[in-house]
């Protein structure tokens, strides 16, 4: 299926336009930039410009670690989302934590979001720095693994194209800028447009 058929059957279907939420940390939270230009925001336009009627909700903070996330999700999904794009993960390898404990985490989240049906997108997190191969190695084979047991899209390096690229990211190198945001939406938006091709169920409303 293409990317224009894709959302644009996303649209037709829309009525009223589907939610998807972006749970996630600083890299999604819009940390450093201007206000209207973190990653929810923009991707709304892009979705909107393609003709997607899809209304992105930004639940990202930045800081946030999976346990973080976890201990938060189920009051996020009071929002009642009908897809989620969970990007988690990339502050507990900051933080050595082990990557055991990140995947349980994400594991819990994923769990409660197949309960509730919820199609996930899976965004995954790459070493950069000098946190060393293994690390990598251990990361990347996580979020495959999961999105695989869990049916999510994934798409394995929500940096893909904009790390250690000075022009596309802040001064400290690591949260992308408002150039680093538009590389990330571009990039992503086939993964995005998979995602919401697949079916979701009705959410009970709660809010």
């Amino acid at each position: 299926m293409t990317l224009a058929v894709a959302l644009n059957g996303a649209a037709a279907a829309a009525a009223p336009p589907k939610k998807l939420m972006v749970f996630g940390d600083s890299l999604t939270a819009g940390y450093g930039l201007p206000r209207g230009e973190a990653f929810p925001v923009k991707l709304q336009e892009r979705l909107r410009q393609e003709g997607a009627e899809v209304e992105v909700l930004g639940q990202g903070v930045s800081g946030d670690t999976t346990a973080g996330g976890l201990s938060r999700i189920e009051y996020a999904l009071k929002k009642n989302p009908d897809y989620v794009i969970l990007e988690l993960g990339g502050n507990d390898m900051l933080r050595a934590i082990d990557p055991a404990v990140t995947r349980a985490n994400l594991t819990r989240m994923l769990e409660i979001l197949k309960t509730r049906k919820i199609p996930v997108l899976l965004a995954g997190m790459r070493v950069y720095g000098n946190l060393g191969p293994n690390v990598d190695e251990a990361y990347v084979k996580m979020y495959k693994e999961l999105a695989e047991k869990y049916d999510c899209v994934l798409y394995p390096f929500f940096l893909d194209g904009v790390v250690a690229d000075r022009a596309l990211n802040l001064d400290d190198g690591i949260h992308p800028n408002e150039k680093g945001i538009a590389v990330i939406v571009d990039r992503i938006l086939p993964a995005i447009a998979e995602l919401l091709d697949k079916p979701s169920a009705p959410q009970t409303k709660s809010e």
